[in-house]
């Protein structure tokens, strides 16, 4: 495979290969691809995990062990999308489970403190809808959600109004 141009490169405090390895479970064809260890100069410990480069769903990141100087934030997040409710339930369970934390419209931090937007296509195509009643009604029901609820969207254009998601 040809190396990327741009690859995106996440800065863990010490959690590197512990995140990647959770990383790679989650998505088919993804896997670490190599890890780099800390020498004698240092700055990390010697034979430490200095950084790991893996990929998920083919898309190639490289993440590093940096200690706790740049911490996550929101300004940055990892886009998935996602076929159906199912998908969008198993990543939303695995990626809050162990610490982390849910947010509003699909968004959420993972354990290590990464954003995700967990998006179904559907919400995708709603706000693209070229009724804006539609779009607009799609828009409503979104913002009153944390995890998206597929039929909660599909029932929302529907009623003609905004609903959360089902109980």
């Amino acid at each position: 495979m040809p190396e990327q141009k741009i690859t995106t490169f996440l800065w863990f405090d010490h959690q590197a290969e512990e995140a990647a390895q959770f990383y790679t479970s989650l998505f088919p064809d993804s896997r670490i691809v190599g890890v780099q260890r800390y020498g004698e100069a240092g700055p990390g410990a010697a034979g430490s995990v200095m950084t790991v480069s893996f990929e998920l769903a083919g898309q190639r990141y490289l993440a590093l062990n940096g200690g706790p100087i740049f911490p996550f934030t929101e300004a940055i997040s990892l886009q998935v999308n996602c076929d159906d409710q199912a998908e969008v339930d198993r990543l939303w369970d695995a990626l809050t489970a162990g610490g982390g934390q849910e947010s509003d419209c699909g968004w959420l931090k993972d354990r290590y403190g990464l954003s995700w937007q967990i998006t179904p296509r559907r919400l995708t195509e709603l706000l693209a809808d070229p009724d804006p009643d539609r779009s607009q009604r799609a828009m409503r029901a979104m913002l009153q959600m944390q995890k998206i609820d597929i039929q909660a969207l599909e029932d929302a254009l529907v009623a003609g109004g905004a609903t959360g998601p089902a109980e």
